[in-house]
């Protein structure tokens, strides 16, 4: 009886540490996407005021060169534009890829006991 009673806690114990790493990965999946759904509306905001503005800039520096430079007007500010945009892209590319792991303190807790549970054996042994 005692036997079945060690197992039965350590089947209890085993089912309460899943519980547990299940529920830290479902509390770091709704905190990335809650964290990835306010970088997209800031970013989305940021992106029409951005334009707005662009535009404004781009018709009152035409209006000023109108009689002489408007050509080269319109062409430097579309240079200017593709410079700044890459610029943006290059930015957001290493944004992301700085950006913390998905799940990673939950695989992290999960090799943790992978190592207990290897460990475990070899101490008995000894």
């Amino acid at each position: 009886m005692a036997i079945f009673a060690t197992v039965g806690r350590i089947g209890t114990t085993v089912l309460a540490m899943i519980e547990t790493r299940l529920a830290l990965a479902a509390l770091e999946i709704e905190e990335e996407s809650q964290r990835l759904l306010g970088y997209f509306m800031l970013a989305l905001l940021s992106l029409i005021l951005f334009g707005i503005a662009l535009v404004l800039v781009s018709l009152t520096i035409i209006l000023v060169f109108w009689d002489s430079y408007r050509l080269q007007a319109a062409i430097g500010l579309a240079a200017l534009f593709g410079v700044a945009a890459t610029v943006i892209i290059m930015k957001l590319k290493s944004a992301f890829a700085a950006r913390p792991r998905m799940l990673a303190s939950t695989v992290a807790e999960l090799n943790k006991d992978v190592h207990f549970f290897r460990n475990a054996g070899r101490d008995n042994e000894e």
